[in-house]
């Protein structure tokens, strides 16, 4: 095991090559990203995500989550070193100075890995670019209780630290799959899940579609909405109703929407009589 160190210098190698982890061509290389957040990292542990190193600041910890997180790691074998406020400004690139820096190796995003049950939900992003776009239909998803989200083509990856942030560490539980959007498609056919697409042109209101059984809502970028392979026949378009001058709301709000929607659906179905 990587023996603990006393890190005073922000220019120490350990801390350069956490802080290059911002970076996606270093996640790629590494298979490894940076959590930066007492809670986000608490949940992290709590599902089992392995830990490589942590950085803890002592001056910063204050909180249920950061003790909480910190006694998990205390319990793992993962070397924790300590680092001085300058350190740890270096290190940190969130909104919240919380005293708690991890590298960590995250789960497989394969979507052959992927398994979901004959009733799931799933949430499919067709080149989605922003982050904190990305990490907020994760906590949507997890929220309503759906089974997956699957980035297809995406322009940012999952292990984006901006992503876990935003997600409020439900990346870490929410099973994950990213795969080119023709493989996307390909998967979803062969494991007969019906698909509900939101696009703006569409005739078919989304309160029209059936969001029950094995289904998957599938939602487009931010700039440019879903790309040509979802026009396919066995697509079922819908559209939200846009009653002022925007011709769309943000993709994150969209999804919390359509889950919430086949939240009550699922439940109607459940509770309607025989």
């Amino acid at each position: 095991m990587t023996r603990a160190l006393e890190i005073s210098s922000p220019s120490n190698p350990r801390v350069r090559a956490a802080v290059a982890l911002r970076e996606r061509r270093e996640r790629t290389r590494t298979g490894a990203t940076i959590v930066d957040g007492a809670r986000e990292l608490r949940r992290a542990l709590n599902a089992g995500v392995v830990v490589v190193e942590a950085f803890v600041c002592d001056e910063l910890l204050a909180g249920v989550d950061a003790q909480a997180a910190l006694d998990a790691l205390r319990a793992s074998p993962a070397p924790i070193h300590r680092v001085t406020p300058a350190v740890f400004a270096k290190l940190a690139f969130g909104d919240r100075a919380e005293g708690l820096v991890a590298v960590i190796r995250p789960s497989s995003t394969a979507l052959a890995d992927l398994e979901v049950p004959s009733d799931a939900l799933i949430v499919v992003l067709d080149g989605v670019e922003k982050p904190g776009n990305l990490g907020a239909v994760l906590r949507s998803a997890d929220g309503a209780g759906a089974h997956a989200v699957i980035a297809a083509s995406p322009r940012t990856d999952l292990a984006n630290p901006n992503v876990l942030r935003a997600s409020a560490g439900t990346v870490f539980t929410m099973p994950l799959a990213e795969a080119p959007t023709d493989i996307v498609l390909q998967w979803l056919r062969s494991h007969a899940v019906r698909i509900v697409a939101t696009r703006v042109d569409a005739a078919r209101p989304y309160t029209d579609a059936d969001l029950t059984g094995r289904v998957a809502i599938v939602l487009g970028a931010e700039d440019e909405g879903l790309s040509v392979a979802w026009s396919a026949r066995d697509v079922e378009a819908v559209h939200l109703p846009m009653l002022g001058i925007a011709d769309s709301l943000n993709v994150s709000v969209t999804a919390a929407i359509l889950l919430y929607e086949a939240v009550r659906q699922r439940a109607t179905r459940v509770n309607a009589p025989d």
